[in-house]
């Protein structure tokens, strides 16, 4: 006799205000595999593993579980059956420790007492185990978002899972800590876990991946085997069309210094340590120059600091030889600074806002959108959401009106691209720009970013993805603990001696 699936999703449907999210979709798991979740930005990846987890009702179909019908009407439901899931915006309480998120709702007690000790000794032996090396006593506000995914991960290890949703779990990691999490999620299924595993990146879905089934603009296109596929075949059946894996781009021909940074530093919020220490460098215009680094090792701060939202300690910031180091965040976007930010949640949009005023954000006060005495032209606004929304593919349910927080993840990011580039800014600096993208929005999005190179602009790009660094930029400096470690130019370094300098085990004496 056939062992039964250990999940099955018969004949889901979810609606939402004018959108079908999930469009009669069949998904079934079956025991110690991992299983790939596949499809475009919205195709209803996220909302199809939210009905799973309780998060949402569907309006038809139903759930089975070893075989027999459940009923899962909130995340306590899921959890009493051994579903657990890593969301791809986390779920973590900011104020709290690390610690105190992992046991939430399911602290130990006798007679009423934490026994926060014996927590503590589970998750440490958890994070052992597993090698999600964690700070139990850091507060969430204070650490990486590739830190803030390892609590995620070891919330649902504490409460022996045996179903794991991981839903985009290495959009925030480094490449050293995704080859480790496929290692560990190797483990988890050896050991007999179901893993279910929501990803944009084919090339860990071919990697680590049993079987594969691909949604496409909320419906169900197919399920395969990993053994029997390729990635150029998934693709395929993700957005309808072949894709196209490299950046093809000319030759550049660097310009004037647009962007000067002059013995920069920059102070830490969580160590005595500066977080960038007197780095110096320049972007010309016409060149995209990328800081690649393993995640937490200055570029965020350095980021921080060029966008103004936070200070220098010491140092001096140029855009095209006038000297901006102390001015505000709304003088330097004046003066042409665009920022796509590395937390699209917490710098990047206003949530409860619409889309359309969050494609304004940082131009309400022009006269095209702010009429006499700062009344908002609402048409005007209209129109030009309107006209970003189709250029940019951003698909919403609502369209312009549909609330910035009810949008996947990949069509925020698109909404933030919009709005940046299309401000026409001399310096673009694009952190993580891809993020969370599928392969079709990443064509897309690499495009656009060499556009702007081509049209003469500066490009400051930072990212942790090393096909990236590798295939976009036309230089590449390294950061490590602060400091610019090495320069390079990609036609000439390899991945392998780039993450030697990114691991801190070369350096060099770099010329600003």
């Amino acid at each position: 006799m056939e062992q039964p699936y250990a999940i099955e999703m018969l004949n889901i449907t979810k609606r939402f205000p004018g959108i079908v999210a999930n469009d009669n979709i069949t998904i079934q798991l079956k025991k110690g595999e991992i299983h790939a979740l596949l499809g475009e930005n919205g195709a209803g990846k996220s909302t199809l593993m939210s009905v799973l987890f309780g998060l949402y009702q569907p309006e038809e179909g139903k759930i089975r579980k070893d075989g027999k019908d459940v009923k899962i009407e909130n995340p306590n439901d899921a959890n009493d059956l051994g579903i657990g899931m890593v969301h791809q915006h986390f779920k973590l309480v900011e104020c709290f420790s690390v610690l105190d998120n992992i046991i939430l709702g399911a602290e130990p007690n006798k007679l009423g007492f934490l026994k926060k000790a014996e927590a503590r000794k589970k998750v440490m032996e958890l994070s052992e185990k597993y090698g999600l090396h964690i700070n139990p006593d850091a507060l969430i506000e204070d650490i990486t978002v590739g830190m803030q995914q390892r609590t995620e991960i070891l919330k649902m290890l504490y409460r022996d899972n045996e179903i794991l949703i991981f839903d985009e779990p290495t959009a925030v990691l480094t490449p050293q800590e995704i080859t480790e999490l496929m290692q560990i999620m190797r483990n988890l299924a050896a050991e007999g876990k179901s893993i279910l595993f929501i990803s944009h990146k084919l090339g860990e879905i071919m990697s680590v991946a049993d079987r594969c089934s691909v949604l496409r603009k909320g419906k169900y296109i197919g399920t395969v085997n990993i053994a029997d596929t390729n990635a150029e075949e998934l693709s395929a059946m993700m957005v309808g069309r072949n894709v196209n894996f490299h950046v093809h781009k000319e030759e550049a021909k660097p310009g004037e210094v647009v962007l000067d940074v002059q013995n920069l530093t920059v102070a830490s919020d969580l160590h005595q340590n500066d977080a960038v220490k007197n780095i110096s460098f320049k972007v010309r215009a016409g060149e995209i120059v990328c800081v690649a680094g393993i995640d937490g090792n200055g570029q965020t701060e350095l980021v921080y600091a060029l966008a103004g939202l936070v200070a220098a300690k010491v140092g001096r910031v140029e855009l095209l030889g006038q000297d901006i180091t102390n001015l505000s965040i709304r003088k330097r976007n004046d003066m042409g600074i665009s920022h796509i930010p590395e937390d699209r949640h917490k710098h990047g949009l206003v949530l409860d806002y619409s889309l359309e005023d969050n494609m304004i954000l940082k131009r309400y006060y022009e006269p095209e959108f702010s009429g006499k005495f700062g009344i908002m032209n609402r048409i005007n606004i209209r129109k030009y959401a309107e006209k970003l929304i189709e250029q940019y593919d951003v698909r919403s349910g609502q369209g312009a009106v549909t609330l910035a927080r009810s949008m996947s993840g990949g069509n925020q990011q698109k909404a933030i691209i919009a709005r940046e580039i299309d401000k026409n800014p001399e310096l673009l600096i694009a952190v993580q720009p891809t993020r969370g993208l599928d392969v079709g929005a990443i064509e897309y999005i690499h495009k656009q970013l060499v556009a702007q190179r081509d049209a003469g602009k500066a490009v400051l790009l930072v990212s942790l993805e090393l096909d990236e660094v590798m295939d976009v930029p036309d230089r590449i400096l390294v950061m490590h603990q602060g400091e610019i470690v090495g320069e390079f130019d990609p036609k000439n370094v390899t991945q392998e001696e780039l993450g030697l300098y990114m691991a801190g085990a070369k350096k060099d004496k770099v010329e600003a």
